[in-house]
């Protein structure tokens, strides 16, 4: 379906006259109130009336103050709050047909047609059903005499839009749901910390983890954190799988490592359904091994603390979907789930995705496991390929020979996910058969000839280590390429990963350029993008920008908390990424900023003071703290200091200033879940890729590749990993400026707008369009995908 512009779809799109209720129910997850503020704010924004049910169904089975109209001011301050501040509840008279009726009175009496539901399949499902009892309801309802004729026409049809909230990431036709990625970063953090004292006694640690029915925080983070062994419920081990794991952790104490992790999920089961609990698991370790061993259980650790980054701008982003979904529904649109496909918003018809989770369910029950695996989607299947194949090394006679040397090095600054995206290259390498070797500080060290082979136990405990630990250098090859082709005819070199920001597109396209004077050079090239400015074009997300946004977000709300009990103050803060205003703006979003500058929308003093006069209206209600952005190349005039000299003078008298620069914290720290998978998976997509191109370039007893496909940049695209020659990125670029000519997070922006009250116009036409849950099989090829 077409989409009318911009002005006449919103004018199309009026709330006015309308209700929209927002309900959380079942589990509570890290970033449920984040969703229901963009759900209040989007429908305050388009003129509709807004309404919190508390407690869940229980509140709108109850009523009266359950169910209370929401204001802009009441959803302040809720962003950075774990759980669900408007309460869940498990609600049995819901589950009764006269509990559904006392629901829908009440929905009635405050005129609410409209229901924004979120939480699990349970939810989701009950949902479902009370919209296609609705009118059955009203009819009773006015049989009894609660409801007038003229209610019952008018409330006649009931549309329901849900977002899933789970910690479990277990709904299908979603990549994730609300809560996942907080949950693996609590997961993570409990992980790293017990590494050091695991690795002091040399102990191994078994780890359960939260997923009764489904395995991903398991395998997810077994993958962030390299753990020797994982059990999930869907893909119980083989018979004899304690000798193997016996095995395998023997194996990897006897390369020198003084640690073991193991991660079970709490819902794990043998191949005859019998459970495989963490105190089974350690007493087998030492039963047959001897080593000294602790059980630690997360529990409901992983469901609290502070949402991620990743979970407020998802939640941010599903909540302005679903009221713009509420608002194009029709009496006869089916209910719907907004929901995250690579990186774009779809919507699908709800009860298809609830089928599809309980058809997974089934397939477990029936011990049709690889099938379960496959009806998990995508992300988990692919998930679980990765994890096998970096995990368990084969024996040196099952391994193919290829007799091909590659290389791997960083270039350009630091981020943190590239020795996640090392490690996995390597290992991945070694498993195709292919010699690896790594060069140390990108292509200074090159030249130098700081090469040297490295085995698969060299890049044990990588994953979580942040920086660069091959070093890195910002060094262009150009001046080198004599010395750099010398350097690979002395180690027969075959294909070359380089793993790096910006300056990695520029050096592929050198020595791409340098083919024509040097053969060496004709080869399979590949780059993977990882930068925390996130400024590279042909992707859509870079290896590092996920820490920096959780630094960025994690030091916007201690400031912010800074304030609290204070007088009214607003703070400036200034952020990394050179002339690409992707942290200013996606960070922004995730600390509910006020306004964020950048160098790709210009602004002059008539903006500056329209945001101050804004932030003086603001400070006049009961909000107290105020945030600016300002990505650090935004304007060469309008500084940090300039822009917080105008605010303390303008607003002086309703509130002062306090500014804070970032500066390099943003590139430091162990990396997020989201990078360490991201940096893994991508990696070993790339490995897979160069692979290939080398068994179709070799002729004659050597390598020759010279075709534009044969040095490429490996991206995500919207919804797909996609590798991109080079040369055809050359006109997406802005070289000068270092950034792409178009950047799909600027259309997050008006969201953020939005979100703070401003008026501003909304780019919809990439909005969801109902879709249908499709169970993809993709090929072995192509079997790493993004998150």
């Amino acid at each position: 379906m077409s989409r009318p512009d911009n002005k006449k779809f919103f004018e199309n799109l009026t709330g006015a006259g309308k209700s929209i209720a927002v309900l959380t129910s079942g589990g509570d997850a890290q970033g449920m109130n984040a969703a229901v503020r963009a759900v209040v704010r989007m429908g305050i924004y388009v003129g509709a009336k807004v309404y919190f049910i508390h407690e869940g169904y229980q509140g709108m089975v109850d009523g009266g103050d359950n169910i209370e109209e929401a204001k802009w001011e009441s959803v302040s301050s809720m962003l950075q709050v774990g759980g669900t501040v408007i309460g869940s509840a498990r609600c049995k008279e819901f589950r009764t047909h006269e509990g559904r009726l006392k629901a829908a009175h009440n929905l009635v009496q405050k005129g609410i047609t409209n229901l924004c539901v979120i939480g699990g399949d349970g939810s989701l499902t009950g949902a479902n059903l009370f919209r296609e009892e609705w009118s059955g309801l009203l009819a009773e309802l006015f049989e009894q005499g609660l409801i007038d004729e003229d209610a019952a026409q008018i409330y006649s049809a009931l549309h329901i839009v849900g977002m899933v909230g789970s910690i479990d990431n277990d709904f299908c036709g979603t990549d994730m749901t609300i809560g996942t990625d907080s949950a693996l970063h609590r997961i993570i953090e409990v992980v790293d910390a017990i590494m050091t004292t695991a690795q002091s006694h040399q102990r191994t640690f078994v780890l359960e983890v939260m997923g009764r029915h489904c395995g991903y925080l398991a395998l997810v983070s077994a993958l962030a954190c390299g753990a020797d062994w994982v059990l999930i419920p869907e893909m119980p081990p083989e018979d004899g799988w304690e000798e193997k794991m016996c095995q395998k952790l023997s194996a990897t104490r006897s390369r020198g490592s003084r640690l073991n992790i193991i991660i079970v999920a709490e819902g794990s089961i043998d191949r005859h359904g019998k459970a495989i609990t963490s105190s089974i698991v350690k007493d087998l370790v030492v039963s047959r091994l001897g080593f000294d061993t602790r059980v630690t259980i997360l529990g409901h650790v992983q469901r609290g603390g502070t949402p991620s980054a990743f979970d407020r701008i998802l939640a941010s982003r599903m909540g302005v979907e679903a009221v713009l979904a509420l608002l194009e529904t029709t009496a006869n649109t089916a209910a719907c789930v907004v929901s995250l496909c690579g990186n774009q918003s779809v919507r699908l018809p709800l009860m298809e995705c609830v089928q599809m989770t309980q058809e997974v369910q089934k397939a477990m029950d029936e011990k049709r496991f690889e099938e379960a695996v496959q009806l998990r989607g995508r992300s988990f299947e692919n998930n679980l390929k990765t994890y096998k194949l970096l995990a368990h090394r084969k024996p040196e006679s099952e391994l193919p020979h290829s007799n091909f040397n590659v290389a791997v090095l960083n270039v350009g600054a630091p981020a943190a996910g590239m020795n996640a995206a090392v490690r996995s290259a390597i290992r991945v390498g070694i498993s195709e058969g292919h010699k690896m070797f790594a060069v140390n500080d990108g292509f200074e060290g090159f030249y130098k000839g700081q090469i040297k082979e490295i085995k698969w136990a060299d890049v044990g405990g990588w994953t979580g280590q942040g920086g660069s630990l091959l070093g890195t250098k910002r060094t262009l090859p150009a001046k080198h390429v004599g010395e750099i082709a010398e350097q690979m005819r002395k180690y027969n070199i075959n294909a070359l990963l380089v793993i790096g920001g910006f300056e990695a597109i520029e050096c592929l396209l050198q020595l791409y350029e340098a083919r024509s004077n040097y053969e060496e050079f004709c080869i399979p090239l590949c780059m993977l993008p990882a930068t925390i400015s996130n400024n590279v074009p042909g992707t859509d997300l870079s290896i590092g920008a996920d820490t920096a946004l959780n630094a960025i977000v994690e030091t916007c709300d201690r400031i912010k908390q800074s304030a609290s009990g204070t007088k009214r103050r607003v703070f400036i803060i200034e952020t990394m990424g050179g002339y690409c205003g992707y942290l200013a703006s996606v960070g922004g979003l995730a600390a509910g900023a006020d306004a964020a500058y950048i160098y790709e929308e210009p602004f002059d003093i008539r903006d500056l003071q329209a945001n101050v006069e804004h932030l003086t209206a603001k400070m006049k209600t009961s909000i107290q703290r105020g945030l600016i952005l300002r990505n650090e190349n935004s304007n060469e005039n309008y500084t940090t200091d300039f822009i917080y000299q105008l605010y303390s003078e303008e607003g002086r008298g309703v509130f002062d200033c306090r500014k804070n620069v970032l500066g390099h914290m943003q590139q430091g720290g162990a990396p997020s879940p989201f990078d360490r998978n991201f940096g893994t998976k991508i990696a070993a997509k790339a490995m897979q890729w160069i692979t290939k191109k080398l068994n179709e370039s070799y002729r004659q007893g050597r390598v020759f590749a010279n075709t534009e496909d044969s040095a490429c940049l490996l991206g995500m695209r919207r919804r797909a990993m996609v590798f991109q020659p080079v040369v055809q990125l050359k006109d997406e670029t802005d070289f000068v400026h270092r950034i792409p000519k178009e950047q799909w997070w600027l259309k997050l922006r008006p969201l953020m707008k939005i979100l703070a009250k401003y008026k501003t116009s909304y780019d919809v036409s990439d909005s969801g369009q109902l879709e249908h849950v499709v169970l993809n099989r993709p090929k072995a090829s192509e079997a790493i995908a993004a998150i």
